[in-house]
């Protein structure tokens, strides 16, 4: 099977692609919705060798991928954001496109979907993002921190903030990109983690349930 995408089916990805953003109501200018398809073609190349993902159909890695990502936008502030276990660059690299005033590091343990993500920033000419390959727990944070620490699908919510505990900025926030089966993970938090919003967000073309929950440190734990 070929890695090249025929017309049909970059026609197919630009359009679910204009559709999903704006049901979003997300304004992207042409150079960002070009880059979003040249992610997902560069996905689908890499991804017959590496196996980035379970996600196979180019059409699907738009909704369940890009769009997914991208329904998180609104909540991020940034500057400095950090996108933990991210994997091939999700949901770091799409909101780094959307958003290029943000200051995006992609930590990732797994040296293939490093490289991918090296190869995707190269060839999508985006300067705002640092591609890290390390497990979380060596990593350390630049001075004062990140403001906002994303996660999606990264690990359970107690975990996830322990791992990042100190990587994050005094008056940050953990972003995490969850499930519909968050209830008994948010039980799970230690008394001087604050949750600020838990919300739905709706991702088009998708049937799926996908939840956000925004946590800070207590001010008195700071």
């Amino acid at each position: 099977m070929t890695t090249v995408l025929t017309e049909a089916q970059n026609n197919a990805i630009n359009q679910r692609l204009e559709e999903g953003l704006k049901a979003l109501g997300i304004t992207a200018s042409e150079t960002q919705q070009q880059r979003l398809s040249a992610l997902v073609s560069l996905l689908h190349k890499w991804n017959r060798a590496y196996n980035l993902t379970a996600v196979r159909d180019p059409l699907d890695m738009v909704s369940r991928h890009l769009l997914d990502s991208a329904a998180v936008l609104p909540h991020v502030r940034g500057p400095r954001v950090l996108d933990v276990g991210s994997g091939p660059g999700l949901p770091g690299l799409v909101l780094a496109i959307l958003a290029p005033e943000l200051d995006v590091t992609l930590l990732d343990s797994n040296g293939k979907k490093v490289r991918f993500q090296r190869q995707a920033v190269m060839e999508l000419g985006l300067g705002n993002v640092t591609p890290v390959q390390a497990r979380v727990e060596q990593f350390s944070a630049p001075a004062g921190g990140f403001d906002q620490v994303v996660s999606r699908a990264f690990a359970s919510l107690a975990d996830f903030i322990g791992l990042t505990r100190e990587l994050i900025a005094e008056d940050g926030q953990w972003l995490a990109m969850k499930g519909p089966a968050v209830e008994g993970e948010l039980a799970q938090l230690d008394a001087d983690v604050h949750q600020v919003a838990r919300l739905t967000l709706p991702v088009p073309f998708e049937s799926g349930v996908r939840e956000l929950v925004v946590l800070e440190p207590d001010a008195s734990a700071r």
